[in-house]
């Protein structure tokens, strides 16, 4: 038997992290960017989801790119994205070029996103085929996970806080560029480009399963956005410590976290998993409510660590149901509906915050937000629960 060798895999995976870096790497620098420009908090969150803009519409409009020019290609050209966007950062007076930098990021996300969960799982040695799905998932959350706290590191020691951080990724991804050459192209067969918006869903009898894994998404999506986009302002009030590392570390447990849950989960079955992320994001929640009205900073570390879990159990859950419930065939259209719902809890309930805060206050805001999305957990929750007492 011929040993194949991991370096096409690692070589993705690179990409991926790339991707996934570039993308959360600002979060930690809002604060600076904010008394800069004197932006209000309505503005921090139309930056941040300007992002979330590049990557759904590359998601509806240029999802199925793989299809026709390999993944190997496209992981290429969202590598591109991840330079200009970062360099648009770099190079950003006011908050309208960096908006523009982010959106080009989201693009970038999103192409990297779509091409490398196909070349993961194409490049991975056979004997680890069955272990791609979760791999993905776990480089996806650490490359997000690395990005705020490479971000915050850099930034706390930088005299220039907001052009330093994005320098060494700019050159990783330049060289990770010219590193993909090296990866021989796998054999495939191109179907026509389109840009026809291209989402599916399962069939009838997996409807109200798919539904509950998009909202549970949607849910974990949104309570990290919370933390990514608006922690940072308001952790300054919270604790002791300050800094972009600070904010950034903050973060970055989530992720880390998150990777870690995934990595002991599994094994789990997708159905508890998935209930396990809802009861725990729910407890996040609760805490992070306490927390903004008794003003006790040790309800904020406890809150980061049940989010972190709860986005683990949630996301792997989620994805284990979808799964479960497609074939190979409509996977990566099913796949992209999923990433639609889920991602559209980064811009519907940040943006909102965003409004709350500035017309009633912060914690007014952050508040809502988690009577909303607990709220929505414990449906989520109950709903699953009685879809398969139905089944059973």
């Amino acid at each position: 038997m011929i040993q194949q060798s991991w370096r096409p895999f690692l070589m993705v995976s690179l990409a991926l992290c790339i991707g996934t870096i570039g993308t959360a790497l600002a979060s930690p620098l809002y604060p600076i960017y904010q008394e800069l420009w004197h932006l209000l908090p309505s503005h921090i969150t139309y930056i941040f989801v300007a992002y979330m803009f590049g990557c759904l519409a590359t998601l509806l409009f240029l999802g199925r790119t793989s299809n026709s020019v390999g993944f190997l290609r496209t992981l290429q050209i969202g590598i591109i994205f991840v330079v200009i966007g970062l360099l648009l950062s770099v190079i950003a007076s006011n908050a309208l070029w960096l908006g523009l930098g982010r959106f080009i990021i989201g693009i970038a996300s999103g192409l990297i996103s779509t091409s490398a969960m196909l070349g993961l799982i194409t490049t991975i040695p056979d004997s680890h085929k069955k272990n791609a799905p979760q791999l993905s998932s776990i480089i996806t959350v650490i490359g997000f996970g690395l990005g705020p706290f490479i971000g915050g590191l850099i930034a706390q020691f930088s005299h220039e806080p907001l052009v330093t951080p994005y320098l060494p990724i700019i050159v990783a991804a330049i060289l990770c560029f010219f590193g993909l050459y090296r990866v021989k192209t796998p054999q495939f067969k191109p179907q026509p480009f389109s840009i026809a918006p291209h989402l599916e869903i399962p069939a009838p009898q997996y409807k109200s399963e798919f539904f509950i894994a998009g909202l549970t998404a949607f849910c974990a999506f949104g309570v990290f956005g919370l933390f990514a986009s608006l922690s940072p302002s308001f952790v300054k009030d919270l604790i002791p410590w300050h800094g972009p590392f600070v904010s950034g570390t903050a973060i970055s447990s989530i992720l880390f976290i998150s990777a870690i849950v995934q990595f002991f989960a599994k094994s789990l079955a997708a159905e508890k998993c998935l209930n396990y992320g809802l009861i725990t994001l729910t407890m996040s929640l609760v805490l992070l409510a306490l927390c903004m009205t008794m003003q006790w900073s040790s309800l904020f570390f406890l809150s980061d660590i049940f989010v972190g879990i709860g986005h683990g159990c949630g996301l792997m859950g989620a994805f284990g149901l979808i799964h479960k419930m497609t074939s190979i065939d409509n996977r990566a259209a099913v796949m992209s509906t999923y990433l639609f719902i889920g991602y559209l809890g980064t811009i519907v309930p940040i943006v909102a915050v965003g409004y709350l805060a500035d017309h009633f206050g912060l914690t007014f805001g952050i508040l809502g937000f988690c009577i909303v999305i607990g709220l929505l957990c414990l449906s989520l929750l109950m709903w699953h629960k009685k879809v398969h007492l139905i089944a059973d």
